[in-house]
């Protein structure tokens, strides 16, 4: 009796301990890539940006995908992926004003992607 409260508990911690890591790794690459996109908002604000920056951002954002499909599902990816290219394309274009709206779009889904998959409460129930 006494050793099957102590594998449950034992078994309680260390998928909290999962849990945490997961949650604070997700932040940390959702906050880098938020931040990528926050420079190149900068620049496509200030008309700077040229294909070489989006494709910059588009590059961490492969890097960083490889490694979050274990978390987050694919169509979650795919969905920044695609405003991703948006963004890219109008860069490309020199329609700055287009752009910018995509890359607000990608930082709000940078900022609350990972929310949806942290150990929260009213993500449990």
């Amino acid at each position: 009796m006494v050793k099957s409260i102590i594998y449950t508990l034992v078994a309680f911690i260390l998928c909290l301990a999962l849990f945490i890591g997961v949650d604070l790794y997700l932040k940390k690459q959702f906050g880098e890539f938020h931040d990528a996109l926050e420079t190149l908002y900068r620049k496509v604000e200030d008309e700077t940006a040229n294909r070489e920056d989006g494709y910059a951002v588009r590059s961490l954002w492969s890097d960083k995908k490889k490694k979050l499909h274990i978390f987050i599902p694919h169509n979650d990816i795919s969905y920044v992926d695609y405003w991703l290219s948006e963004a890219c394309g109008l860069i490309y274009c020199g329609q700055y004003e287009l752009a910018l709206g995509k890359i607000e779009v990608l930082q709000e889904i940078a900022k609350n992607l990972p929310d949806g998959y942290r150990l929260k409460l009213e993500n449990i129930l």
